[in-house]
């Protein structure tokens, strides 16, 4: 199968993007690699990529529509994936613009050129920000998710709306994918357990926002990978619902959450922080962010009904394999 990924120099899309080749596929991978966080990360992620034989790398950016085309050209896909995404909650605050330049422009782009290029599966990521101020639990796919609290999560929502519309009018199968809190080897510099663990390495303390009132349902990279995988081969088929479906009844379209349905306490994340660390927290308590929620929490079961795929991996399991890799990557004293 040929897909073509984009964001694959980033977290998720390079891990997706590893899956592929190691199952067999071309990958086309398609990355900015900007400076929004350490380069050198985002260099060494593409490494891993670079040995295998059925990788391509096309280092542009999503907004620029002419070399996008000429991506689409010469892979050809069968499968889009669409992972690259300006993230980060806090700092849409700051910068705005990148949101609406990334997320709305260059998502529509990739948008109507899986139009243009007939498309067989069109998979878009967006995330559990787009529920909003919801505060229905667990979230589910058919709740309605009309109150953005950030411009990040309004940018996502959009390009939802955008494929959907694409999808009605001119059938083309569209899964899009709801994340929740993905962690693990290779994370972000931007994500809490990087910059928690990072500051006990330093012997620094971290900032606990709502004095640690928060729960989040994280959700481990490698069981998001498997999720998404699945997906790929689970395209949508218009008036073809299954028990509980987001199908659209106008579109191959469904919204599709992937998270590991077991909220985590913020306090208790951090523990399982110190344990992996083997040091001791110092903790600055302060007031709720600004676009923050107190609690976010999956029903993943759409994505059991589908593939099969149920995220499962314990938060301890997980924080420590993350550690593990954030020792031998950078070697802190």
């Amino acid at each position: 199968m040929r897909i073509l990924i984009t964001g694959t120099a980033g977290f998720i899309g390079n891990a997706l993007a590893l899956r592929c080749l190691d199952a067999g596929h071309s990958v086309h991978g398609v990355d900015a690699v900007t400076d929004y966080y350490d380069v050198r990360l985002k260099r060494d992620r593409l490494a891993r990529l670079a040995p295998h034989g059925r990788f391509t790398a096309h280092e542009i950016r999503l907004e620029d529509m002419a070399a996008m085309e000429a991506a689409f050209e010469t892979a050809q896909p069968d499968v889009v994936v669409h992972l690259a995404a300006q993230a980060g909650v806090r700092h849409s605050l700051e910068h705005p613009r990148d949101y609406v330049d990334t997320n709305v422009i260059g998502s529509f782009n990739v948008t109507e050129l899986c139009r243009r290029h007939a498309v067989g599966h069109f998979v878009l990521a967006s995330t559990s920000s787009a529920y909003g101020a919801n505060d229905s639990y667990p979230f589910r796919e058919t709740d309605r998710a009309v109150f953005p609290t950030t411009i990040y999560a309004a940018t996502k929502q959009a390009s939802e709306l955008i494929a959907h519309s694409h999808s009605h009018l001119y059938d083309v199968p569209t899964t899009c994918l709801r994340f929740f809190t993905i962690y693990g080897p290779w994370g972000r510099p931007d994500m809490a357990l990087f910059k928690f663990t990072k500051a006990m390495f330093e012997g620094r303390a971290i900032d606990v926002y709502n004095h640690g009132q928060m729960q989040r349902d994280f959700t481990y990279i490698d069981d998001l990978v498997t999720g998404i995988a699945a997906l790929i081969n689970v395209p949508p088929i218009k008036g073809e619902p299954v028990e509980d479906d987001s199908l659209s009844p106008v579109a191959p379209y469904r919204l599709v959450n992937i998270g590991n349905s077991e909220p985590v306490a913020l306090m208790e994340f951090i523990r399982e922080i110190e344990v992996a660390t083997d040091r001791s927290a110092s903790l600055n308590m302060m007031e709720m962010q600004p676009g923050e929620v107190v609690k976010t929490y999956a029903d993943a079961g759409l994505l059991y009904r589908l593939t099969g795929a149920r995220p499962n991996t314990p938060i301890r399991a997980g924080v420590r394999a993350f550690v593990d890799w954030y020792r031998d990557y950078y070697r802190p004293g």
